[in-house]
Formats: C-alpha cells, sequence, structure tokens
C-alpha cells in the first residue's frame, strides 16, 4: 500500500502544478463573458431603470400620460403609489409604475413657414 502510494505522490505533485495553470485558462473565458454580459445588458438595464424612476418622480398634476397598457390620460390627482388619470369623461387609478411615458405636445406644428 506504501509503495503504490510513494508512487503517485510524484503524479499528483505533478498534476497540481500544471493544474492550476489549466484552472485559470478554464476560468478565464467565463470572466471574459460576465464581464460583457454585465456591460451589454445589465449596464443599460440600470440606466433605463434609473431614467424612468426619476421620470415617474417628476410627473405632477397636469401631465399628460401613456401607461404601459397604451392608456392616454391626464393626471388629475395623485398620492405616494399612484395617479389619477383624466380618460376624457371617465377617471382611472393607476400605480405610478405603470406610467411608461410622458406626452410632451408637438412643438413643430406651428413652424409652417
Amino acid at each position: 500500500m506504501t509503495t503504490v502510494l510513494a508512487q503517485l505522490t510524484p503524479v499528483i505533485a505533478q498534476e497540481a502544478e500544471g493544474g492550476g495553470g489549466s484552472i485559470l485558462a478554464f476560468l478565464f473565458p467565463f470572466v471574459i463573458l460576465g464581464g460583457l454580459f454585465y456591460v451589454f445588458i445589465l449596464l443599460p438595464q440600470r440606466r433605463r431603470q434609473k431614467k424612468t424612476k426619476e421620470m415617474q418622480a417628476s410627473m405632477g398634476i397636469g401631465d399628460d400620460v401613456r401607461t404601459i397598457g397604451g392608456i392616454m390620460g391626464t393626471i388629475v390627482d395623485e398620492d405616494e403609489e399612484s395617479f389619477t388619470l383624466d380618460l376624457g369623461g371617465s377617471r382611472m387609478r393607476v400605480v405610478r409604475r405603470a406610467v411608461a411615458e410622458r406626452l410632451t405636445p408637438d412643438t413643430d406644428e406651428g413652424d409652417d413657414s
């Protein structure tokens, strides 16, 4: 039994020395792919989320908005978690997260000269 262990010790030592480089070579592509995933997917997503939160926080009564469901209306009331929209004769209460964008009037309409 000791002779088998004595014979295997140099083999194990060689694998440990050569194996360290192969582990780094094995992990390097995964590190690169993780970095690319972060740069091309996570960073733009975080920027969009930040921009959306800032837009939703800056909205107030009188703003024309469009919800994520495509409903367009004017904000007539608000609280911490929701807006009340006037839909032209009826009203609807929606959560702040449901507002997709602020509709701005088209300023180029009067410049037809």
